[in-house]
């Protein structure tokens, strides 16, 4: 009851806070921007006492007006405020009756006369997409784009008698995007984010505490409002000028050229690159290079002989059709509507007409737009087809293409007959000259069964670690780009042609995958040497041969799925049936780390597959390269598109969005046990997803002084330094008999010396080079703290003295308990050993167990009985007897503890994708 009081307490100190310091306010605008700001503002506790807002078009009100209306908040609706530069009176006075004591301008059109603006006793804030004093005027986003800014952002400030000269109150800014357009800005950052601070101004104003911060004129532009007759391109400019030229124009009022006599508006521009595509030469005024019809859209030429590309295109009668369609534009033909098709029409009638509320009667020839839609009613639009047409999933820019009825209802049909599939896929290579075989490598976004470029253009980098050099720069996804892939997996699941396979349909594309990745073997592994750094020959047989022999394992499994029948008590006189059914999931997510990059891939998506999963996989940022040759394979063996989609990206951005998203309903990850933590918590607050986790290791590996000594060195190295010691389940720490520990030791520094670091593409090459320079320098570290701890560095520690990142392989003694080299995990080649008294069997198993982690363990002895007994003890989800790093597709591989839960491999995998259904029928 106390607790009940103080709530209450609580609630009625906070609803006196609420009302503290609030203002009344006059909203002067329009748009959805200021129907947000009044929205916000009225939640936040200021009165709002009038709105003044445009007068209504086509019979439709602007958002603002129908928010305050609907709320009962005094509306004016003035077409100007004054006339010959004289304010009108009866406007005037319909201001001052509401009262305000501020005004509130959030993207005004209107020219606002200064007895209103210094009315109030706070006078007027005004919001401006531009960081002032640069860019005033009524085009401020489309001049960020035309000048090449690298930052955008906005203004609030305090409204004078210059034009957007008044005292700043606060600034935001963000980076400009490579292919950002207005809208992308737009709605990216000044909408959402400008929102939030038109309420942060008004509420500092409230509490006395806004500041006045004057403009300066040092670079202060001015530039005037674009239209259609000054946005004609001039050709003699770099690439990216002519890309900032477009996009800047881009929707309104559209930047133009002439193609065969005629002008033509260009949309949808990025910037593009790699070799020059094969396309259909098209002239163009005043171009030098003709541009070249594509796959991918209008290729088009700077002065720098860079390229840009530009999906789409509109003529001067309005029609636009996408680039790649230029010379095929009277192909099209009218097609006869079936009985069923009919009714379809009619109801799609019925939606524009619900729309378009202010037209009589929708004929064929009837404008979407102007008939005054809005950019709204493109999402109502699309939305409601989606509901009524079967979820038929058009894109916005389907509306733009189609903005008559009767072209609209055409393309709706030919999307429902499946007339309008896309062309066979398109993969823009890079190519390079490597290991006696020319690479191709495809480096897009895989996303419905397509290559695309990330939707705002980004790129990284992606490094040879052996010289670190640049390999090809990959698109970086972005969360537009993981929601389409998630999209894309869903409408696959729930819609598509794998949702309806049979499963053993759907093992034999599996098969066919798997008969790809062989035939492409040699190539797939020479990626995985120049991506990760993994040395040739273990590339060819583990990292690309165990992926094979995992998609043939889950390929057999796919018809094999099975539920039970289960005994239960009788309802009398009637009789029951109990059976259960494995079902997948639906839509799965996977992340997977970059020591195996390839096999990690193999190991999760080839059960989540099998299980009938659709997925959208993101590979580590830094070895994207085979997850992408992968996408490629995939779709040559035959998975219907959507099925399986690649976005490379990072962690931070594209792989939280995976783990927060509500439409996917699993999660398998491999990385390190704090991010495996951050993936589990947002798995739980977005949708309570399943998860399944393989995380770090501190594997022990237990050497009794009689085990037979030269296979133990042996195996102990390969337990170390396999893969360059980039190996989830190494040996992160020796325990050693004392009785055989320094014989051991110089044995191991004996071989170590016999390796040969170098070139991973070189056959005779042992050890290459670390994945990445960041974990080079946090293998350095690691050595240096192991050394000022006190252990003996025995070998190694070092960088070895040539470009790239090579590792020595090192060794260190005398490691005790407390260390930080006992403790955590090095995932390099560094042997950690630990001296142990002979006999000490439990003591070593306490030592051994002394830690969170439990992924994997080992132990060499002759004696079996002791062998057993050490492996019933060791508290990890795998123990080697006598071997070590011998995992097979068949045996379940997974951790305890800080290592995680979940099986990768074997039947057990499968669980980890499939649900089971009870089902109890009476008869």
């Amino acid at each position: 009851m106390l607790w009940r009081s103080g709530q209450l307490l609580r609630r009625f100190s906070t609803a006196r806070v609420y009302y503290k310091n609030k203002l009344k306010l006059a909203l002067i605008g329009q748009s959805l921007f200021g129907q947000e700001v009044y929205s916000h503002l009225q939640k936040e506790g200021h009165r709002v006492v009038g709105v003044f807002t445009v007068p209504d078009k086509d019979g439709k009100a602007d958002p603002l007006a129908l928010a305050a209306e609907k709320d009962g908040i005094p509306v004016f609706k003035f077409p100007r405020w004054r006339v010959k530069g004289k304010t009108i009176q009866e406007v005037i006075d319909a201001y001052r009756s509401v009262g305000a004591e501020l005004n509130v301008l959030p993207f005004c059109t209107q020219f606002i006369p200064m007895d209103v603006i210094d009315c109030p006793k706070h006078g007027s804030i005004i919001y401006h997409p531009s960081i002032l004093p640069r860019h005033r005027g009524a085009s401020a986003i489309n001049w960020t784009l035309i000048l090449g800014d690298k930052k955008a952002g906005f203004s609030i400030f305090w409204a004078d008698d210059g034009l957007d000269t008044g005292p700043i109150l606060l600034q935001r800014e963000c980076d400009v995007k490579p292919n950002d357009t207005v809208d992308a800005l737009y709605n990216r950052f000044l909408f959402p984010e400008g929102i939030k601070a038109m309420v942060e101004a008004v509420q500092l104003i409230a509490d006395g505490k806004a500041p006045r911060i004057p403009q300066t004129e040092e670079g202060a532009t001015y530039e005037g409002i674009q239209k259609k007759e000054n946005a004609k391109i001039s050709w003699d400019q770099p690439a990216e000028a002519l890309h900032n030229w477009i996009r800047g124009h881009d929707k309104v009022p559209g930047a133009w050229t002439e193609i065969d006599k005629q002008v033509i508006t260009l949309y949808g521009s990025s910037l593009l690159d790699g070799s020059v595509p094969h396309g259909e030469p098209l002239i163009i005024t005043g171009a030098e290079k003709p541009g070249l019809v594509t796959k991918k859209g209008l290729v088009l030429f700077g002065n720098d002989g860079k390229m840009l590309v530009v999906r789409n295109i509109q003529f001067e009668d309005g029609r636009m059709i996408p680039a790649s369609k230029y010379f095929s534009m009277g192909e099209s033909c009218v097609v006869e509507l079936t009985d069923e098709e009919k009714k379809v029409a009619q109801e799609i009638k019925a939606i524009w007409a619900g729309i378009l509320s202010n037209i009589s009667a929708i004929e064929d020839s009837t404008d979407f737009f102007k008939s005054g839609a809005s950019s709204m009613d493109v999402v109502r639009l699309v939305e409601e087809i989606r509901q009524k047409c079967g979820g038929l999933q058009l894109q916005n820019e389907d509306v733009y293409m189609a903005t008559k009825f009767g072209d609209f209802l055409q393309m709706v049909v030919r999307k429902l007959r499946g007339e309008d599939q896309e062309e066979e896929m398109v993969v823009d290579y890079v190519s390079k000259d490597i290991n006696n075989m020319t690479l191709k490598m495809p480096y897009q976004c895989f996303i419905n069964g397509q290559f695309v470029d990330a939707e705002d253009g980004q790129t990284y980098d992606t490094i040879n670690p052996t010289d670190g050099s640049t390999i090809c720069r990959v698109s970086y996804a972005s969360v537009a780009d993981v929601d389409k892939a998630v999209a894309a997996a869903k409408d696959a699941f729930e819609n598509g042609e794998w949702g309806r396979m049979n499963a053993r349909e759907r093992g034999r594309l599996m098969y066919r995958l798997a008969d790809l990745m062989e035939e492409h073997q040699e190539e797939l592994a020479t990626i995985e040497t120049i991506d990760s750094g993994a040395v040739y020959t273990l590339a060819l047989k583990t990292h690309v041969g165990m992926s094979v022999q995992t998609f043939r394992y889950f390929a057999g499994w796919c018809d094999k799925i099975q539920g039970s029948t289960i005994p239960i008590n009788q309802a009398r006189p009637n009789r029951n049936l109990t059976f259960t059914k494995k079902e997948p999931l639906g839509v799965c997510a996977i992340i997977i780390p970059w020591n195996y990059p390839l096999m990690m891939l193999a190991w999760k998506s080839a059960a989540c597959l099998a299980a009938g999963n659709t997925l959208v996989l993101k590979p580590a940022q830094v070895t994207p390269l085979t997850a992408l040759k992968f996408a490629e394979l995939s779709a040559k063996a035959g998975f219907p598109k959507g099925v399986i989609n690649i976005i490379p990206g990072s962690g931070g951005l594209a792989g939280q969005r995976l783990s927060e998203h509500p439409d996917i309903r699993k999660l398998g990850f491999t990385g390190s046990t704090a991010i495996g933590k951050q993936i589990m918590k947002s798995c739980a607050v977005s949708n309570l997803k399943k998860v399944s986790l393989e995380l770090g290791g501190k594997s022990p590996l237990i050497i009794f002084g009689d085990c037979e000594l030269d296979k133990a060195v042996r195996m102990g190295m390969g337990a170390v330094y396999f893969n360059k010691g980039e190996n989830c389940i190494a040996a992160g720490r020796l325990f050693v008999e004392e009785s055989i520990h320094d014989e051991f030791v110089r044995r191991v520094v004996e071989e170590i010396k016999k390796m040969k670091i170098g070139d991973p593409l070189d056959r005779s090459t042992d050890h290459g080079p670390q994945n990445h320079k960041a974990h080079l320098d946090k293998l350095l570290q690691y050595c240096e703290t192991g050394v000022r701890e006190g252990a003996t560095l025995v070998c190694g520690g070092r960088q070895v003295p040539r470009p790239g990142f090579f590792m020595e392989p090192t060794v260190f003694t005398d490691v005790e308990d407390h260390m930080y080299l006992a403790k955590e995990e090095s995932f390099g080649p560094v042997m950690v050993i630990s001296k142990f008294k002979h006999g000490d069997i439990d003591g070593v198993l306490r030592q051994a167990n002394n830690t969170e982690y439990g992924l994997a363990s080992g132990v060499f002895t002759k004696d079996i009985n002791k062998a057993m007994y050490v492996s019933e003890k060791l508290e990890a989800g795998t123990v080697f007897i006598n071997t070590y790093n011998k995992t097979d597709v068949a045996a379940p591989f997974g951790g305890v503890k800080q290592s995680g839960f979940g099986k990768d491999l074997g039947e057990e995998a499968l669980r980890e994708y499939l649900k089971t259904k009870a089902v109890t029928l009476e008869y």
